[in-house]
């Protein structure tokens, strides 16, 4: 007999051995009647005034000669195990005339390249950043001493902007490919627990390793990888993809081009409208990044069991929503134990980010919090699809003039950004490269603005001691997603390029690791069949 069994709880303390036993109580069985035992799912419930503690999901096998009485459990579910739907695979593999060409190594670049690779099919890779070692150089470089390469930084390079974050794995989409893309992830050096924690997350420490295994292992398959090729330009006629252009001197002829640049390569989007591709702007959202001690963050969530050895660095989501602003608020890609990085792309505009290791051991959490924007809060010719990149910049280039123009970012104390007064030097911060003091009511729109100073406050409501002095204000956070969206057919091709597969983050059609990589397995297989 196979069961699947929710809602075990096991207090910090106790060790996951003690699930068979909990079962064989569930169950009324003797513990030698469970004969296997497989954790499917694990979760930290740390309401405040709570008790933390982790609730499970397992599989078990029970014996065939055991007969379970279930002992009604509050918060318990028992239910066979559901049959595995296993993802379709296609029935017809059609080899491109011409070898497929993938823009981009991000998630959804290196995901289509794999599948492509499990077709038989062996494309090749574009990437205008360097190799990982190299941009790991660059990127220092920038940080400690504030010099940019506008080719090679947080956005641009193998692996793409994930690279350089927290690694969250974390997808709303249901598909049943998210457990295959973990277990690549894995096979290439992620942690195994990102099969079974409801919130995963590998580090940019751990998930460097993972992407220069994924590039092995695709070189190894016959996939030919290019670093330090930029696609400047696209070769079309009669509205169909004829090429690439690589570093405006070098013609790729290709009937099949996946582009997965990333969403921060404006000047592609811009020569993609220019070559007649169909875009139109999306909403995004912009903000600050906040910034407090990781110990105040355990101390909220967690309250006097915050120093327990087993429980790990808090997290929070929140969210606001101001009817009468018809706007929401909401914390983006919050880092337990992590820092606040500068991420420019190009020069004279500064961005922020955040970032962790696999342990998020560091003595700061930060969390982005952002305010929806709609394309008719753009600036220039209503409706044209490049007007989100316009809107961005801006701010982008006025956080570079507060903050000095050498790269530092503003930044405020949240008390003294919620009075609207002029304050001293934050505190320590972990931003690189580094941080001056300005009131951040300048750095954004008037709208936005407003909307935080509300958000704030029903965040004080949810987390008691969240507007603290110990808060750092930290901007501009601009690229949470794409401002511009590349229109495609349910065949994955551009609606008005043949040939032109347009995928992931920057085609504005994925947010995250998970469903950019979900994104370029769609758009590959849709180019095999």
């Amino acid at each position: 007999m196979e069961l699947r069994i929710s809602g075990i709880v096991i207090h910090p303390g106790e060790g996951e051995e003690v699930l068979t036993s909990r079962i064989a109580l569930i169950l009324n069985i003797p513990l030698l009647s469970v004969s296997s035992l497989k954790i499917v799912r694990k979760s930290v419930d740390a309401r405040r005034r709570k008790p933390p503690r982790f609730v499970y999901v397992v599989d078990i096998s029970l014996h065939d000669d055991t007969h379970p009485t279930v002992q009604t459990c509050k918060g318990i579910s028992i239910e066979a195990i559901p049959e595995e739907k296993r993802p379709p695979c296609p029935v017809v593999i059609i080899k491109p005339q011409k070898r497929p060409v993938i823009v981009g190594s991000g998630p959804a670049g290196l995901f289509a390249a794999l599948t492509l690779i499990e077709r038989g099919i062996s494309p090749l890779l574009l990437e205008r950043g360097r190799a990982i070692p190299e941009r790991i150089a660059d990127v220092r470089t920038f940080w400690e001493k504030g010099v940019l390469n506008p080719e090679s930084h947080v956005y641009f390079g193998e692996g793409g902007a994930g690279t350089f974050s927290d690694g969250k794995l974390t997808s709303r989409a249901k598909n049943p490919y998210t457990a295959c893309v973990k277990k690549i992830l894995v096979d290439a050096g992620a942690p195994s627990e990102i099969l079974t924690d409801a919130k995963p997350h590998i580090g940019t420490d751990r998930l460097r390793e993972v992407v220069i295994n994924l590039r092995r292992t695709l070189t190894e398959r016959g996939c030919e990888i290019r670093f330090q090729s930029r696609a400047s330009d696209f070769l079309v006629s009669h509205g169909r993809v004829e090429g690439v252009v690589v570093n405006g001197n070098e013609e790729i002829r290709t009937n099949h081009l996946i582009m997965a640049p990333g969403q921060s390569a404006d000047d592609t989007y811009k020569k993609l409208h220019e070559r007649g591709v169909c875009l139109v702007p999306k909403p995004f959202a912009i903000g600050l990044r906040v910034e407090h001690p990781q110990a105040l963050i355990n101390a909220i969530q967690y309250g006097r069991w915050h120093d327990h050895p087993e429980l790990p660095a808090a997290e929070y989501f929140l969210t606001a929503k101001l009817t009468g602003l018809k706007r929401s608020v909401y914390t983006f890609c919050m880092c337990p134990g992590g820092c606040v990085i500068g991420c420019s792309p190009e020069e004279g505009g500064v961005i922020t980010n955040g970032m962790s290791n696999h342990f998020r051991d560091g003595a700061y959490a930060n969390s982005a919090v952002v305010v929806n924007v709609f394309p008719d809060d753009f600036e220039g010719a209503q409706g044209h699809p490049l007007n989100g990149l316009i809107f961005r910049r801006r701010w982008e280039e006025k956080a570079f003039i507060l903050g000095g123009g050498n790269y530092h970012a503003p930044a405020q104390r949240l008390v003294d950004f919620m009075k609207d007064q002029k304050s001293a030097l934050p505190g320590s911060t972990t931003f690189s490269p580094g941080v001056k003091t300005a009131s951040m009511r300048e750095t954004l729109p008037s709208f936005v603005v407003d909307a935080l100073s509300q958000g704030f406050l029903q965040f004080e409501g949810q987390m008691r001691g969240f507007i603290t002095a110990e808060a750092t204000l930290i901007g501009v956070e601009t690229r949470t997603s794409s401002p511009v969206r590349i229109l495609r057919r349910t065949d994955g091709q551009s609606v008005s390029v043949s040939g032109l597969y347009p995928c992931g983050e920057g085609a504005g059609y994925a947010g995250g690791i998970i469903s950019s990589a979900l994104d370029g397995i769609r758009i590959a297989e849709s180019l095999a069949t």
